[in-house]
C-alpha cells in the first residue's frame, strides 16, 4: 500500500509509467518487425547516434528530447539513401553513421561547460528526468507511429518475409521500408529517456525474442511479445525507484531474467 501510496505522489514516477508503458507498446511492436527482418543492430547504432542530437541540444539550451527525434529522423534517412546509394551492407552503413554521430556528440560535450547530469542520464537513463514535455513527445510520436502501423502491419510482414514478393504484390517497399526505419529511430530515441542510450537497443531484442520461444503463430508472436515488454518496464521502473537503481539497468536485467527462463521452460518442454 506504501509503495502505491507513492506512485500516486511522485508526480516524476507517474510520468515515467506513462511514458513506460507507451514505449513499451512501441518498441515491442517494432522490434517484432524489426527482429523479422534482422534489424536488431539498428537500434543500437540509432541510440548511439542520437548523443550528437542531445549534446547539440544540451550546449544550445533547448529541450533534448524533441531535438533527439529529429536528428533520428535524419539519421534514418541517411542510413536509407547510404544503403541505396553506396550498395554496402546495412550494418556497416550503420556503423559509420553511428560511430561518426557519437564522435561529433563528444566533441560538442568538451564545449559545454561545468558538469552536465542530464547527460549522464541519458547514458544510462533515469526515471528522475521525464519532463511533461518529453511525455507531450513520447504521446505524440506513439499515437503517430502505432496508427502508421497498424495500418502498414500486413504490409510490413509481407515485406519482412520476401521484398521481391512483396514487390510483385504492389507495395511501395521502398516507401515502407524508409518510413519503417524513421519509426524505429524515433522510437528508439524516445526509449533513451528511461533506458538510456547504452541499453535501449535491448527492448527492441528481447521481448520479441522470448516470445518467439513461446508462441507459434505471427498474432500471438506480436501480443506476446508486447505483454512481456510491458511487464519488463514496470517491473524495472517499480524496482529501480524502491532501490535507487538505473531504470535502463534494471529494465533490461528484469527483460533478461524473464528472457533465460523462458529459456529454461521452453527447453523442458520441447524434451518432454
Amino acid at each position: 500500500m506504501n509503495l502505491l501510496t507513492e506512485i500516486i505522489t511522485f508526480p516524476f514516477l507517474q510520468r515515467a509509467l506513462v511514458a513506460g508503458f507507451l514505449l513499451g507498446l512501441l518498441l515491442a511492436s517494432l522490434g517484432v518487425i524489426a527482429t523479422l527482418r534482422k534489424m536488431a543492430f539498428f537500434g543500437e547504432g540509432v541510440a548511439h547516434a542520437s548523443l550528437a542530437g542531445i549534446a547539440i541540444a544540451i550546449f544550445a539550451g533547448i529541450a533534448p528530447v524533441p531535438f533527439a527525434v529529429l536528428w533520428a529522423v535524419i539519421i534514418a534517412v541517411l542510413i536509407y539513401w547510404l544503403e541505396r546509394k553506396t550498395k554496402l551492407p546495412s550494418d556497416t552503413v550503420i556503423g559509420i553513421l553511428f560511430t561518426a554521430s557519437m564522435a561529433l556528440g563528444v566533441i560538442i560535450m568538451s564545449f559545454t561547460q561545468g558538469y552536465q547530469p542530464e547527460l549522464l542520464s541519458f547514458l544510462f537513463g533515469s526515471i528522475l528526468t521525464i519532463q511533461n514535455i518529453d511525455l507531450v513527445v513520447i504521446s505524440v510520436s506513439s499515437i503517430m507511429i502505432l496508427s502508421w502501423l497498424g495500418a502498414s502491419l500486413s504490409s510490413l510482414t509481407f515485406l519482412s518475409l520476401s521484398e521481391e514478393a512483396a514487390q510483385v504484390a504492389g507495395i511501395n517497399t521502398k516507401l515502407q521500408t524508409l518510413l519503417f526505419y524513421i519509426a524505429l529511430a524515433v522510437a528508439t530515441v524516445l526509449g533513451v529517456k528511461i533506458l538510456g542510450i547504452v541499453l535501449v537497443s535491448a527492448l527492441i531484442v528481447l521481448p520479441p525474442a522470448t516470445s518467439k520461444m513461446l508462441t507459434t503463430s505471427f498474432k500471438n508472436y506480436f501480443i506476446v511479445s508486447i505483454v512481456i515488454s510491458e511487464i519488463t518496464i514496470l517491473l524495472g521502473l517499480l524496482f529501480s525507484f524502491v532501490y535507487d537503481l538505473p531504470s535502463g539497468a534494471v529494465i533490461v536485467l528484469v527483460g533478461s531474467f524473464i528472457f533465460v527462463l523462458s529459456a529454461i521452460m521452453n527447453s523442458f518442454s520441447k524434451q518432454n
